[in-house]
């Protein structure tokens, strides 16, 4: 069984030989990770035993100039600035009227350039499970639009903005996805999506609000990505159990990042309810088991985790964060995959 059939089994809630593994890492930690280990991008993949590869459109839209002291900006120019992915320096919507949100200056998907990606996907041969698709960040892009607090307030007293905002950002998501499945479709197996949805304490919006406003559009993104054949899996920090049953009724396939340490994480409740529902990717602890732990203490967590996980398939198996940080131990790193591969097969 290779990688690609390997996960595809797993979205299917069967057994494959072995749990599949996830590897994704911070820029950071992925140049140290090289560095230490002699190893190329490919070669340190095949070392960790990822299981997936990644493909993207490029930007060849206007040039966007930067702000003094900003650092990066969003498609819909928020200038951020800080560590990281930073914070927003202003909230350009957080004043604005209807009209004023229709009049705003949105990106056109056409800035995103597709034309590589099919070549890309179809470099792997087969061989792995290929994820793709615009990451379409709408909950967090709504934010730095209106500013956190605004936008609460606005839920309440003018949802009608709330709903414009948010029909503007997934209006343009869509687009730009459908333009990488049209033009590679064929050759990507999951749509890959990221909405960080809970803190450490729990969701940041109740399942009631979150049905209200952010629902129909996730809705909307996973019919647009099964409309292609695909799997369509969220990246979701924090706790975030209260809404997995709106997730599931909407079709989500799987979930990526689960951390064991929010609140409403538990790993045996969640396999236990939604186990045979929706699959989840991640759950070893990446602060208190992959940066803080030692190897040895790492290997039992590991093992601790999968033999909650694994049964009946839908699991892949991966750090509870989807970047490990730069402050992560490589050897502890190494450890987790070794052991998901040590301890990860199925009988049979």
């Amino acid at each position: 069984m290779n990688s690609r059939q390997r996960v595809l089994c797993a979205f299917d809630h069967r057994q494959p030989d072995r749990v599949p593994a996830w590897c994704g890492a911070s820029v950071e930690f992925w140049a140290k990770a090289r560095r230490e280990l002699g190893l190329d991008d490919e070669a340190l993949r095949q070392r960790f035993g990822d299981d997936f590869r990644r493909v993207f459109a490029r930007y060849a839209g206007p040039e966007i100039r930067l702000s003094p002291g900003a650092t990066s900006v969003t498609p819909f120019g928020v200038q951020r600035e800080g560590i990281g992915y930073g914070q927003p320096m202003s909230h350009p919507l957080a004043g604005a009227r209807l009209e004023e949100i229709e009049a705003y200056h949105w990106p056109d998907p056409e800035w995103m350039d597709v034309g590589q990606i099919r070549g890309e996907a179809e470099s792997y041969g087969g061989r792995y499970a290929v994820l793709g698709g615009d990451w379409s960040p709408f909950w967090h892009d709504l934010i730095d639009l209106l500013g956190m607090e605004t936008m609460y307030l606005k839920m309440y007293d003018q949802p009608e903005l709330i709903d414009a905002v948010l029909r503007r950002l997934v209006d343009y998501y869509a687009a730009v996805s459908r333009r990488i499945f049209d033009a590679a479709g064929e050759a990507i197996d999951v749509f890959f999506i990221g909405n960080d949805l809970g803190s450490q304490h729990g969701p940041l919006l109740s399942e009631a609000m979150f049905r209200r406003f952010l629902a129909p559009h996730f809705k909307r993104l996973v019919e647009l990505g099964h409309d292609y054949g695909l799997r369509v899996m969220l990246h979701c920090c924090g706790g975030f159990a209260e809404l997995l049953p709106a997730l599931i009724e909407m079709g989500m396939d799987g979930v990526q990042a689960v951390q064991p340490s929010c609140r409403g994480m538990d790993l045996r409740e969640l396999k236990a309810r939604f186990g045979e529902k929706i699959l989840f990717d991640g759950a070893i602890d990446s602060h208190h088991v992959l940066i803080k732990g030692t190897p040895e203490y790492v290997r039992r967590q590991t093992r601790a985790v999968l033999e909650i996980m694994k049964p009946g398939g839908g699991y892949v198996a991966g750090a509870s964060h989807d970047c490990i940080l730069e402050e992560t131990p490589v050897e502890n790193v190494l450890t987790m995959f070794d052991a998901i591969r040590e301890f990860g097969g199925y009988d049979g």
